[in-house]
């Protein structure tokens, strides 16, 4: 009778435990065969336990240029893609223009759009502007599913803020742009930041866009592909773990930072 109450009381708590192992799974096994060294250059077995891989991360010369040119784009396509998707979502919630309704639209439908139309829509457009096909077109090709979720994180974060606050602000005969930089600007960080973590992480994942528009440009995601035919090498687990420890550490710092 005990446990059956404790199962009762705390199902919904096990459930999600279990669906969160699940989804971690395949990050386990990424971090498993990082410290991995296979039997063959085409088996992904638990052959032998190893830190060369880490030791020796830059082992393939090509892939660590891949993953150096994924992170130049990431990081381009995410200051651009957050700066406007920043200022739509202020322009949005705060002076609500006319045709605010389709402007919503069409963002939801930049999200909602497969990323193979995305990605020969813009080949497509690149080809008919004469543009050559590179780091910069793959760019702009980020930038332009990337804002869709900056402007919907942000605007998430300027719903819930009290506007209260900066009439408080205004009130003690702070300006705007005091207020702005002393209220309003702490008060969205987090949500700014958040929006510009998933930008990044979106760019340097994404695989299908980036094969339409990038030419002769090859970046990580497209790298780990062509390896694929021949042997993706262990190294390449390495960089995937390494990424992902980066992503969390700055998630936990970012959690902490709005606790504290």
């Amino acid at each position: 009778m005990r446990i059956s109450r404790w199962l009762a009381d705390r199902w919904v708590l096990i459930v999600a435990l279990l669906v969160l192992g699940y989804l971690a799974l395949p990050i386990l096994v990424v971090a498993g065969l990082s410290v991995n060294r296979p039997s063959s250059r085409l088996s992904y077995d638990f052959n032998e336990f190893t830190l060369d891989n880490w030791r020796q991360p830059c082992a393939t010369s090509d892939m660590c240029d891949a993953v150096l040119r994924s992170v130049r784009i990431g990081f381009v396509a995410t200051v651009i893609a957050t700066a406007l998707g920043t200022l739509l979502a202020f322009a949005l919630v705060r002076h609500r223009p006319r045709g605010r309704s389709g402007i919503n639209m069409l963002i939801f439908l930049s999200m909602a759009t497969p990323e193979l139309v995305m990605g020969t829509s813009l080949l497509a457009l690149f080809v008919a502007a004469g543009v050559p096909q590179g780091f910069w077109t793959v760019v702009i090709a980020h930038v332009t599913f990337c804002v869709s979720f900056v402007v919907v994180t942000v605007k998430a974060r300027l719903a819930g803020m009290d506007r209260r606050l900066e009439e408080a602000a205004m009130d003690l005969y702070a300006n705007e742009w005091q207020t702005f930089r002393r209220i309003t600007l702490p008060l969205v960080l987090p949500g700014i930041v958040a929006a510009a973590l998933l930008a990044f992480s979106l760019s340097f994942d994404d695989f299908i866009v980036t094969n339409f528009n990038a030419g002769t440009t090859v970046t990580f995601p497209m790298y780990v592909w062509g390896a694929a035919q021949r042997g993706i090498p262990p190294q390449v687990n390495v960089i995937s773990t390494a990424m992902f420890a980066l992503a969390l550490l700055l998630t936990a710092l970012t959690t902490r930072r709005q606790r504290g």
